[in-house]
């Protein structure tokens, strides 16, 4: 089992906290000790904390990895022709091993920026679990179901057979870094009986559930049309969706009584900033429901409707977005966005061990350095993580004890190979449109 201690470094916990000339320990895949004196026992490497921070690794609620395959795909397109018109097209002809490169590169990109974690729903999700297991990031794995036949039931739909064999084979795999998650698409993309039935089955299953909830204005009026008034948040719930822990994407047209129903039930929201400003769908009131008591999450969306994964731009993004929609600058603290890019997101996954800087608990970390001219001087090391740090400052990534990223070197994926092969298959597929 090895070991390496964080030695005089720089910490920020999943508070927000500072603490200078700090020492980390970890053994195995577990943080064994924090504190500011040395620890007497000895670790197999010691890492020189000079010039570097470190805190917990991110956690992406909501992405659609695999999209790095259309990255750019439809620009300047509101969400419903984004999807008729660009997305959905190119997604007909999409493969196994297209989906498994493409996710592969997904992690590598997102490994850089200091992300280690994903709650992703997509389709070729064999291929997905796998590119995760095998690169040794952490994945809850949601297959999305689209159907629109009022008859069908979800034990008639082949997504339902897909979810039996993810169960099987990969929940709770790689010592518990893969998770499955029941996923359905959005209330515009389903039917009641499927949204009913796919809530049942994560309950007996004791599964979380993943969903698209309240994009865009035209989407909570168009719920309501089709659903004697109800908006999306209060459908899911009539459904039974939020009956189980269920992680709900974006979240941006929210009404008084969606508030309620979300706290009462529990619910995670992944806000997506950086998605709902590039496709025009408005801004989420991240503010109003922390303090109607939802716990939020951060996501980066698909990189098809915000080009990246860097989650220290969309942690930006989220600071300066609450604070010009409210025309305050005391909404949200740089300590409460590193809280929920960090622990929220771990919870918001069923990882409670997870996304916290303490003694016994899961060694996902990152090191940033600070020696550059964007970084300095500093007033508020924690104020610079948020306004000041660039994805590009994450030089080491840590999942579970191992490190998989360090100093431009990607240490469990050919990131070369994962570059061509995913160029190769968005080419191929923009050729069959």
């Amino acid at each position: 089992m090895s070991s390496m201690l964080f030695a005089d470094i720089d910490l920020v916990n999943e508070k927000g906290i500072h603490t200078p000339h700090a020492y980390v320990g970890v053994t195995g895949d577990r943080i064994d000790y924090v504190g500011t004196t040395k620890p007497e026992v000895a670790y197999d490497s010691v890492y020189n904390g000079n010039g570097k921070v470190l805190m917990p690794a991110l956690y992406n609620a909501h992405s659609h990895l695999p999209m790095v395959l259309m990255r750019g795909c439809g620009e300047n397109l509101p969400l419903d022709r984004w999807l008729n018109e660009a997305i959905f097209p190119v997604e007909e002809h999409l493969t196994a091993d297209y989906s498994y490169a493409a996710m592969l590169l997904g992690i590598a990109e997102s490994l850089r920026f200091g992300v280690v974690s994903f709650t992703d729903m997509y389709y070729n999700s064999d291929a997905r679990a796998r590119a995760a297991l095998e690169s040794g990031v952490k994945l809850n794995v949601g297959h999305s179901i689209l159907n629109s036949d009022e008859t069908a039931h979800f034990h008639d739909l082949p997504e339902y057979s897909v979810d039996k064999q993810l169960i099987r084979h990969y929940n709770e795999a790689g010592n518990g870094r893969i998770k499955v998650d029941f996923n359905l698409h959005a209330e515009y993309t389903s039917t009641r009986p499927v949204a009913e039935e796919v809530a049942q089955a994560a309950k007996e299953a004791g599964l979380r559930i993943q969903v698209h909830a309240s994009e865009t204005k035209d989407e909570v009026r168009g719920c309501k049309e089709r659903h004697d008034g109800m908006t999306p948040i209060a459908y899911l719930a009539d459904c039974g969706i939020l009956d189980v822990p269920a992680t709900v994407a974006h979240c941006v047209w929210l009404e008084q009584d969606d508030y309620r129903i979300l706290a009462e039930k529990g619910a995670f929201v992944a806000t997506c900033p950086a998605s709902n400003a590039k496709l025009g769908s408005g801004i989420a009131d991240v503010l109003g429901m922390r303090k109607a008591g939802i716990t939020v999450a951060l996501g980066t969306d698909g990189v098809a409707s915000n080009n990246n994964h860097n989650m220290f731009k969309d942690m930006y993004l989220l600071a300066m977005m609450q604070r010009a929609q409210l025309c305050t600058p005391v909404a949200l603290s740089a300590a409460e966005i590193i809280e929920i890019a960090t622990r929220n997101g771990a919870l918001s996954q069923g990882r409670d061990d997870c996304g916290l800087i303490a003694p016994g608990a899961k060694a996902d970390l990152i090191v940033l350095t600070t020696d550059t001219p964007w970084f300095q001087p500093v007033d508020s090391l924690v104020s610079n993580l948020v306004y000041s740090a660039q994805g590009s400052d994450v030089v080491l990534t840590m999942v579970d004890g191992s490190v998989l990223y360090r100093d431009g070197e990607f240490l469990s994926i050919d990131v070369e190979k994962a570059i061509a092969d995913t160029c190769a298959a968005s080419k191929a597929m923009m050729a069959q449109i």
